[in-house]
């Protein structure tokens, strides 16, 4: 049974216990800081349900969290105390795990690593961490941060210090080939794979690798799945409260899920019936319409935030995180209605060092389980998600005869390309060609 939060040991704020096959479960006492060191361990994730963190059960994991969490405490079980003991690390099937060098290159001012390093797990922790913060001062997005600090973790897998120039291509390279020609994986995972190894080394190590002879994946293009107007129907009416808030903007304004729960109340604009998406997919804004179906209800979702607000402020609470440095640049702004979400959790977030409490917007989970099983009571056939509501968006404007410009603008995309697959769609079936069989008679 896992253990509840409250039950940690006083003298230690971290309790580690073997979960299922190839994870440990990790319950942390929580504080932002710490939050933010268990985040550095590759492929970490948090399941709500059981509070706590469930992380790859590698030979390092042990070492990485007893290192992070030394000031704190942490808690082994005893099932687990013969795997924390010292061992050789397993290989990865695809990474190169023999990945031990002494730096003969000087790396980039502002980003040098420890040279005379004696534990290679140690080298390894310095270079996640040196590759976080080098990724933190570009701007880079929260999930390319995480994406980028996995695959660098699993091509440094094993005893990881930094190569000689003249090997560190035909590592990259036995490495990206093995996810094509083992792993058997796509070609944009393999791109960016690529993205973050060549980002790793330049930027962070300094050293250029040159040109690079791997295997490359197969470039493949799937259609994106559609719904029909009656089946879009069918699913938006087993949705209830906020997902259905939600999941009515992803199919009515072209948003994208993560879009849809960050907007602020400044955001939604009823009077001009339009919608403005701050730092969306690739840091760009944009406007897209608000549906006149959802004012009513948009606006009443509101009004019961703003009283939860109200009554936040008046319990001394009320505030909300804010991009970059605004809240130093406005004092006032994280307790400003104007800056609040318009998609609310339910509890709020505290900080342990300053007490302060608020809301952040509604985990993506809480939406994407609702619509999975909106589609499943809606008894479709086919596998929708969130981003389906998008797509089914994009293409019921194009079989309305709408411009393709002007839904690539909506959407957001860089490229008329980008868009032009959904006419791909609009080429299926009955939807612009008649089948010669149905004039057989």
């Amino acid at each position: 049974m896992p253990v509840e939060r409250t039950s940690l040991q006083a003298d230690c704020a971290v309790r580690v216990e073997p979960g299922n096959a190839g994870e440990l479960l990790v319950y942390v006492a929580y504080q932002p800081e710490r939050v933010r060191k268990i985040r550095t361990i590759a492929d970490a994730r948090w399941d709500p349900r059981s509070t706590c963190w469930r992380v790859p059960d590698r030979p390092e994991t042990l070492h990485r969290l007893r290192d992070l969490f030394r000031d704190d405490g942490v808690h082994v079980d005893r099932r687990l105390q013969a795997a924390s003991s010292p061992r050789q690390p397993r290989r990865s099937p695809v990474a190169v795990t023999d990945f031990v060098p002494e730096i003969s290159h000087a790396p980039a001012a502002g980003t040098a690593l420890a040279n005379s390093a004696s534990d290679g797990v140690d080298d390894a922790i310095r270079s996640l961490e040196a590759l976080e913060e080098a990724l933190r001062v570009r701007h880079y997005s929260i999930r390319t941060m995480r994406a980028y600090r996995g695959w660098v973790h699993r091509f440094l897998a094993g005893r990881p210090v930094i190569d000689p120039m003249d090997a560190a291509a035909s590592r990259v390279e036995a490495f990206l080939s093995g996810l094509a020609l083992d792993r058997k994986v796509s070609a944009s995972t393999q791109t960016q794979a690529l993205c973050a190894l060549l980002f790793f080394f330049r930027v962070v190590l300094g050293i250029d690798i040159g040109h690079l002879d791997a295997v490359r994946a197969r470039r493949t293009r799937p259609l994106p799945v559609v719904l029909t107007v009656a089946e879009v129907r069918s699913l938006l009416s087993h949705l209830e409260g906020t997902p259905s808030l939600c999941a009515n903007l992803m199919y009515g304004s072209g948003l994208r899920l993560s879009e849809c729960l960050n907007l602020r109340i400044q955001d939604i604009d009823f009077g001009g019936r339009q919608i403005l998406v701050r730092q969306g997919k690739g840091a760009k804004d944009r406007v897209t319409m608000l549906p006149e179906v959802l004012v009513i209800s948009l606006s009443r979702h509101l009004e019961i935030v703003r009283s939860v607000h109200a009554a936040d402020l008046s319990a001394g609470h009320g505030r909300v995180v804010l991009p970059d440095a605004l809240a130093r640049k406005y004092p006032g702004a994280p307790t400003d209605w104007r800056w609040q979400f318009a998609f609310p959790q339910q509890r709020r977030w505290r900080n342990e060092e300053t007490g302060e409490e608020g809301r952040h917007h509604v985990h993506e989970t809480v939406i994407e389980r609702a619509v999975k099983q909106a589609v499943t009571a809606a008894g479709l056939s086919k596998r929708a998600s969130c981003h389906t509501l998008r797509h089914s968006f994009a293409t019921h404007l194009l079989m309305a005869g709408y411009d393709i410009r002007t839904v690539q603008e909506l959407l957001g995309h860089k490229d008329v390309s980008t868009t032009m697959i959904y006419t791909h769609v609009l080429n299926r079936g009955g939807m612009a060609v008649r089948s010669p069989a149905d004039v057989l008679g």
